[in-house]
């Protein structure tokens, strides 16, 4: 019996090159442990700001959505917007 194929793991992660925030402190997208509030909110407007004009943002949200991440800002939407998504059934695209 043949081994399967199997996709090179560059070839699956490829579509972060193209990221916005490539090369960003990962603190812009990720609040501190325990913020809230408008410290909370500042920190997720910029992330979206950033993700607002990223050519990867879908390709990045579909990944946030279907690797159930927890925390931070991804493909434009917060950890919020995820969960909401995962309560109402959302299944990203295979």
């Amino acid at each position: 019996m043949g081994t399967p194929a199997l996709t090179p793991v560059a070839e699956a992660w490829d579509w972060q090159r193209h990221a916005a925030c490539r090369g960003m402190s990962s603190s812009v997208f990720f609040t501190a442990p325990g913020a809230r509030g408008t410290a909370r909110r500042e920190v997720e407007q910029r992330a979206l700001e950033i993700c607002s004009s990223c050519p990867v943002l879908r390709r990045c949200a579909e990944f946030a959505l279907a690797s159930r991440e927890s925390y931070g800002v991804w493909g434009g939407l917060t950890e919020r917007d995820r969960s909401d998504r995962r309560g109402r059934g959302h299944r990203p695209a295979p």
